[in-house]
């Protein structure tokens, strides 16, 4: 059986909240909390790790982008934009704090359902290219570094390029720790053996 959807609802109006609640769990959703604004939101998304986030933009106190701002650098959930204002300005603004849907009160039950789907699989995307980016920049970092305590070896104990990769492999496996940290003792060696020699 699949596993039900967790939907946290941050909606001012009292019948649009329970009308949205009605609806959602008509379908199987499960809505895990309800907010009325900004700030209630947010404490409730920390503590309950909603799948998916519907909010009003417009809600008194701290206002929906405001709030939206806050849980998209938290990589919460994602956000589902609702609004009886259809101004692009607001739009924009959604935009720029990363609400992946946008939909204008009343809106349609067709348009809901398929937006929840898309903005959890937009929100699964961007946390794996997220991951990604920061995979490639690790075995970046590591490559330099084994490449410089590489050529360390080579200018101070004459090893050529292959025997000073294999010396850094070796040691890695030896001691079952990854080859960044092996090429950084390396380096630290030398820069300290280097110190001592020049004073």
């Amino acid at each position: 059986m699949r596993r039900k959807i967790k939907v946290l609802i941050a909606e001012d109006e009292p019948i649009v909240r329970m009308d949205l609640r009605e609806l959602l769990e008509s379908q199987g959703y499960q809505v895990i909390g309800e907010a009325s604004d900004g700030q209630s939101a947010i404490d409730i998304a920390r503590k309950e790790k909603p799948d998916v986030i519907i909010m009003d933009i417009r809600m008194p106190g701290m206002d929906g982008i405001e709030a939206a701002k806050i849980l998209t650098e938290e990589e919460i959930a994602p956000l589902i934009f609702l609004t009886a204002y259809s101004d692009r300005e607001l739009v924009e603004k959604a935009k720029e704090v990363g609400v992946i849907a946008y939909l204008v009160k009343p809106f349609k039950e067709t348009d809901l359902f398929p937006a929840i789907e898309m903005a959890i699989a937009r929100f699964k995307e961007f946390l794996q290219l997220k991951q990604e980016v920061k995979d490639l920049k690790e075995a970046l970092e590591t490559r330099k570094l084994v490449d410089r305590a590489k050529g360390l070896l080579m200018d101070m104990e004459g090893l050529k390029e292959h025997e000073a990769f294999r010396l850094i492999q070796k040691a890695s496996m030896d001691k079952r720790k990854p080859m960044k940290e092996i090429a950084q003792a390396i380096i630290l060696a030398y820069e300290l053996k280097d110190k001592k020699e020049k004073q």
